[in-house]
């Protein structure tokens, strides 16, 4: 019968939620979660196990381990940032997000407790979801979340990675997404597309975000803008023939961090990228693809903050 309630209960997850409490923050067995939620113990196990598979449970080391710190303020001085937050790495898997987006989910939660308005511009891809999704759940109706290049394809299909309405639903604030294609089809129809009214105003946020978060993008065939259909493999080539080893928010720069004066990038309607000095805007990347993009970013000052993981850190101070 205790087994029948379960099966049948509309709040699988608020019981799974309670199980995992019950395990993880109150330091229950199993038999005794059993008792307490009239279940058997066999159901009590696989509420705990989807409290972790539906990531209501999630980890965070509150130790500073010495060898990360050092290593986030050699950056720090290396590349003059404001803000360096380096976690552990895998050895075995040294480009595993998982460590960077619970990093930099943290880094989020601290703005986000603050009693004063903020406004929080994001980027898109991986990095940014895996950290979006690292977010504790917040209740934060005085903030507002707002995206810095367009949620679109070129034929109306929504992006695969943009973050911002994933971030407004766990943290229940206001959001503004940017209601364009990432790229517009000439500089003629993006002139029209920056002057609607909408447009502005969410551009006028990105200007005065309090934290600006990016992902990193790398150049070649393998690169998001490739893989996600955005540029032909054609044009890929065209943009490293003339320099290019990194883009932010589909804006694509040299080594040096300045932006090229290029076909593609005169076509990106997103929002124009932050002045660091200003502003304080953080990289979230990581891995052995992204170096080359990633320190020519911190050479440039398009970001003055870097949240990462051990093997990438190691490589950009080598």
């Amino acid at each position: 019968m205790t087994n029948q309630r379960f099966t049948n209960s509309p709040n699988r997850l608020d019981d799974a939620a309670r199980a995992g409490w019950l395990y993880y923050v109150a330091g229950n067995t199993q038999d005794e979660i059993a008792q307490k939620l009239g279940v058997s113990r066999q159901t009590a196990q696989r509420l705990v196990a989807m409290a972790v598979s539906e990531r209501l449970v999630k980890v965070r080391l509150d130790h500073p381990i010495g060898r990360c710190m050092d290593l986030a303020e050699a950056l720090a001085e290396a590349f003059d940032l404001r803000v360096v937050e380096v976690a552990p790495s895998d050895p075995a898997a040294p480009d595993l997000l998982g460590g960077v987006a619970s990093a930099a989910a943290g880094l989020l939660e601290r703005t986000l407790r603050s009693p004063d308005p903020r406004v929080i511009a994001l980027g898109t891809g991986r990095a940014l979801k895996a950290t979006v999704e690292a977010l504790s759940r917040m209740d934060c109706p005085q903030h507002r979340i707002v995206s810095l290049l367009g949620n679109m394809m070129a034929d109306g299909q929504a992006t695969p990675y943009n973050a911002v309405v994933r971030m407004a639903d766990r943290v229940g604030a206001p959001h503004y997404p940017f209601p364009l294609p990432v790229f517009a089809r000439d500089a003629r129809e993006l002139a029209v597309l920056h002057g609607q009214e909408a447009v502005r105003s969410t551009l006028g946020l990105c200007a005065k975000a309090d934290l600006t978060l990016v992902g990193i993008g790398q150049m070649g065939l393998r690169a998001p803008l490739v893989v996600d259909g955005f540029l032909s493999r054609s044009e890929m080539e065209e943009v490293i023939s003339q320099g290019g080893v990194g883009e932010i928010t589909s804006w694509i720069y040299d080594d040096t961090g300045h932006l090229l004066d290029c076909a593609s990038n005169a076509r990106v309607a997103s929002a124009p990228l932050p002045r660091a000095v200003d502003r304080t805007v953080v990289a979230v990347a990581l891995g052995e693809a992204k170096l080359a993009a990633l320190r020519a970013a911190l050479v440039g000052r398009l970001v003055n903050g870097l949240v990462t993981n051990e093997a990438t850190a190691e490589a950009l101070l080598s």
